[in-house]
């Protein structure tokens, strides 16, 4: 079983449609640190929400780099059942490196919540005034993408 790089962006962005939750790594001070978190894309960027204060927040205001990991599909594959070497798990992952930015201005904000919605439902929402302040909202454009399938069958003119 193979492990393949994706290269199409129209193939990426499907993975991250079907994708709930991310990883995000950061680094608070010289220890790394990862947390779950529900996000959206914004075309070429992501959007995070959280409260606008805690671990994460205090991290991203020191050092607003990351990368953010998406993993979808946890099947296990094996090529002969008797050898541990030839186990996998089929899966495909995006990872994505960029700068967070902390967004403060109140309509931009409202439009990037408007957007995050989008990943989790179709239904229009509206939000009151003091939500929509009360959240930290983070945008982190895209600086370097790659994306991976892995424990896929090695393409053969016998297996096509």
């Amino acid at each position: 079983m193979r492990t393949y790089f994706i290269t199409d962006r129209n193939e990426i962005d499907a993975i991250l449609k079907q994708c709930k939750t991310c990883y995000v790594a950061m680094s608070d001070n010289d220890q790394p640190y990862v947390i779950p978190m529900n996000f959206a894309m914004d075309g070429d960027r992501v959007i995070l929400h959280s409260a606008q204060h805690g671990r994460m927040w205090e991290a991203i205001k020191k050092n607003p780099k990351v990368c953010i990991n998406w993993t979808l599909g946890e099947e296990l594959a094996w090529q002969d059942e008797q050898v541990g070497c030839s186990y996998r798990v089929k899966s495909k992952s995006v990872n994505i490196e960029g700068t967070a930015e902390i967004i403060d201005n109140f309509e931009e904000k409202e439009r990037i919540v408007r957007q995050f919605m989008t990943q989790y439902s179709d239904l229009p929402f509206k939000f009151s005034v003091p939500a929509i302040k009360n959240v930290g909202v983070l945008l982190v454009p895209i600086s370097k993408i790659t994306a991976k399938e892995f424990g896929a069958k090695a393409v053969t003119p016998w297996n096509k």
